[in-house]
């Protein structure tokens, strides 16, 4: 869900929450990913046949992708998260983070928002 729809949904608190939220499952996922490259690595017998050689390749290779997939989607969402968030703040009253949608610019991918305290209008960068 882009920004744009998730502010004019669920508010920005609750869109920035489920960033945050989505991002660090990512981590839990990037660290089951390590614990299985670990069991793997122990696992792996040096007299084994060829076939089981193969499974054990497949298996590390498929951990080791997974885990990188992760690790750059939770390097991502948090990094999107954070740059939102430090925008979210009305640069007349400093009140962070209530605010209302205005319109949203998909092209440009910047959204205008208006502050619920002093209805002064600013733009976000996606």
């Amino acid at each position: 869900m882009g920004l744009a729809e998730g502010i004019r949904k669920r508010g920005f608190r609750k869109w920035y929450e489920r960033e945050l939220i989505q991002s660090h499952g990512h981590l839990l996922l990037t660290v089951m990913c390590s614990i299985g490259l670990l069991a793997t690595v122990e696992v792996h017998q040096r007299g084994a046949p060829l076939s089981e050689h193969l499974v054990d390749l497949g298996t590390l290779l498929m951990f080791a992708a997974v885990g990188l997939w992760s690790l750059r989607r939770y390097l991502y969402l948090l990094t999107h998260a954070e740059a939102v968030a430090n925008q979210a703040v009305c640069p007349q009253c400093q009140t962070y983070g209530r605010f209302s949608l205005t319109a949203a610019d998909l092209a440009r991918q910047q959204v205008t928002v208006r502050c619920r305290q002093c209805e002064h209008e600013w733009p976000i960068a996606d």
